[in-house]
């Protein structure tokens, strides 16, 4: 798609969220049921069923997803996507171009060996390599509008309330 398809297709619905502000408000769900037989559950992707369940580094078999992998990969997902599609609109050429993130975690906090050691990533680390013959500041300008419109980079970096609750069905 090119930057005028994009504006094009894009265009309708920042008029009708610039005339009604509530229409822009999504609520976006996941769901997942435990397994029966092992540590796990059954993540529904909307496309298919993901297992997610223990990281080998506290006792899983390696067979199941890990879900802070999966938070990298939705990092990665977001943020190529949020790339592609400012690099389109600013109509800046990629060759070529490889998104990857890693994250750091201490998993003597997860397995509570350590109380003071910290549940979750400590530091997550977030990388473009591109092909491109941009100048270097529309490159800059890529880097920076990626990073505000990067749906799961700004959620991961502001940190945004969360409410979690504990409902009992069938008693």
């Amino acid at each position: 798609m090119d930057a005028a398809a994009l504006r094009a297709r894009q265009a309708p619905i920042k008029d009708r969220y610039r005339s009604n502000p509530e229409a822009a408000y999504v609520t976006l769900r996941a769901n997942g049921r435990l397994d029966d037989q092992n540590i796990a559950c059954k993540v529904e992707t909307g496309r298919a069923l993901a297992m997610a369940g223990l990281h080998p580094a506290t006792g899983g078999t390696g067979l199941e997803l890990c879900s802070g992998d999966m938070l990298l990969e939705a990092l990665v997902a977001c943020a190529g996507v949020t790339l592609k599609a400012v690099a389109t609109a600013l109509e800046i050429p990629l060759k070529s171009g490889k998104v990857s993130a890693e994250g750091d975690l201490d998993f003597r906090g997860t397995l509570g060996v350590d109380k003071d050691a910290p549940v979750g990533f400590a530091q997550i680390r977030l990388f473009f390599d591109l092909e491109t013959e941009a100048p270097q500041e529309k490159l800059d300008q890529l880097l920076k509008l990626t990073e505000r419109y990067c749906v799961v980079y700004q959620t991961i970096r502001s940190g945004p309330p969360l409410e979690v609750k504990l409902r009992r069905n069938g008693v």
